[in-house]
């Protein structure tokens, strides 16, 4: 485990954070799907059988989330057309 930071992190530049080592979250679904998907802490967890379901299962939401036309784009983009 890194070290506590005492720091507000949300004000450091990205370059700031990257020089002192300090990481992200997953920025998306997509992305956590990912990084669960190759971390052998997460499979060893779930165990093989429970952890081939779960990112199958992740999969399934991101893509019926992606495929969503939110209300954000209705507004912005209809008027448009």
């Amino acid at each position: 485990m890194p070290e506590p930071i005492e720091e507000n992190v949300y004000i450091m530049s990205e370059e700031e954070r990257n020089r002192r080592g300090i990481g992200t979250l997953p920025a998306s679904l997509y992305e956590a799907i990912i990084l669960a998907e190759n971390s052998e802490v997460v499979k060893k967890a779930l165990g093989d059988h429970v952890f081939t379901k779960f990112i199958a299962n992740k999969k399934i939401e991101w893509d019926e989330y992606r495929t969503q036309v939110t209300e954000f784009e209705l507004k912005r983009y209809l008027p448009v057309l």
